[in-house]
């Protein structure tokens, strides 16, 4: 393995997507983070492991950068990157570059009437990518963004058809993420992003689980701290007279009535195909979810099994277990926790149920479609 200076690439690494650290791998690595990045790809069997479990014969160099200014130029180029936000870690490409947007889909193997969100660094970006903006868009708009909403409104005729799949509506948020930000104003484009992970997985929460779903597929991961919230934002429809929830998320119902006046969420059938994660399987580890109300419910617990709750379980029953204090807590931990099972073999979840109210409903929501794409409901 060796290791050699590059030239302006602050705290970059490249790696040969075909490679492993004991062969041909070309490693750049500066600045102050040097020490950590070598840390993390020092063990050639993790890497093995983290190659093989994508599935996929690598083809990209993929960059890992916690450098804004290298991230940018590769959405410029027409290239996709990976990078923070405050629910989960996004793919982004230039919004209005068509032939960007597709790697986005190939690079995820994602269905393509699944539409994206695009993602702005500023309020002005609305106008760029959305015909008008009613007045109750207006009001979300001023309480909301940045932060965890997605708005749905008509879609610019600039806008490929891609990134709506076809919809006259588009979704657009403003991350508060600083880093999503700077790179958004860096590169001088809106970023149409979906999360960053191959269709139907768990969202990724780190910058290493989705370097571990897209080495080889994308062009460069932006490398920064965790997510804080965990899922991804609310989406809301705003196109019509009331705002109407099609995504549940952080920001909830009584949130959106408070700001606008009204609201209310949408029947499963009517938010079908608004947004992501409303159509497909999504959210599922390799291993069965099941549903419990309390720890008092487990039966027949199998081998190798996990537990995620608010309550305590009898751990001698559990290979993994997450205890978690509140609602905030479960949202942060839910994905990184399925990742996690995932990584030690986990065979069978078994993830405690909580109020449908709030929070608690976007929780739901990710645990009932998880749970269906293991063919099992608890």
């Amino acid at each position: 393995m060796s290791c050699s200076q590059s030239s302006g690439l602050e705290d970059t690494i490249r790696i040969d997507g075909a490679s492993t650290p004991t062969s041909h791998t070309r490693w750049f690595v500066t600045g102050r983070n040097r020490r950590a990045w070598l840390a993390y790809f020092a063990d050639v069997e993790s890497w093995n492991r983290r190659r093989h479990q994508t599935g996929y014969v690598t083809e990209l160099d993929t960059i890992i950068t916690s450098d804004v200014t290298v991230a940018a130029m590769k959405i410029r180029e027409g290239e996709l990157v990976a990078f923070p936000t405050e629910t989960v870690y996004g793919l982004g490409a230039n919004a209005f570059d068509e032939s960007a947007v597709r790697k986005i889909f190939a690079a995820k193997e994602r269905p393509s009437d699944n539409p994206l969100i695009v993602h702005i660094g500023e309020e002005a970006d609305i106008s760029r990518v959305a015909q008008e903006i009613s007045d109750v868009a207006r009001a979300l708009v001023k309480d909301f963004f940045p932060g965890p909403l997605t708005l749905l409104l008509r879609r610019s005729p600039r806008l490929p058809e891609i990134v709506t799949a076809g919809s006259d509506l588009v979704g657009i948020r403003m991350p508060r993420n600083e880093v999503a930000i700077e790179l958004i104003q860096e590169a001088g484009m809106p970023i149409a992003a979906p999360s960053a992970n191959r269709s139907g997985r768990p969202s990724p929460t780190t910058w290493e689980a989705a370097h571990t779903d897209l080495r080889g597929r994308v062009a460069c991961v932006l490398a920064s701290r965790p997510c804080q919230i965990g899922i991804e934002s609310t989406v809301v429809d705003v196109s019509g007279d009331e705002p109407v929830i099609v995504r549940p998320g952080a920001v909830t119902l009584e949130m959106i009535v408070e700001s606008a006046g009204s609201g209310r969420m949408a029947s499963r059938g009517e938010a079908e195909g608004k947004s992501p994660g409303t159509r497909h399987r999504h959210y599922a580890p390799r291993a069965t979810v099941r549903l419990a109300d309390s720890p008092d419910e487990l039966v027949a617990v199998g081998p190798r099994a996990a537990w995620i709750g608010t309550d305590e379980c009898p751990s001698q029953a559990f290979d993994l277990v997450r205890v978690v204090p509140d609602l905030e807590s479960y949202a942060h931990n839910l994905f990184h926790f399925f990742r996690l099972c995932d990584e030690r073999a986990i065979t069978e979840i078994w993830c405690q149920t909580v109020p449908r109210t709030e929070l608690g409903i976007a929780i739901m929501d990710r645990l009932l479609r998880a749970s269906e794409a293991s063919g099992d409901l608890g």
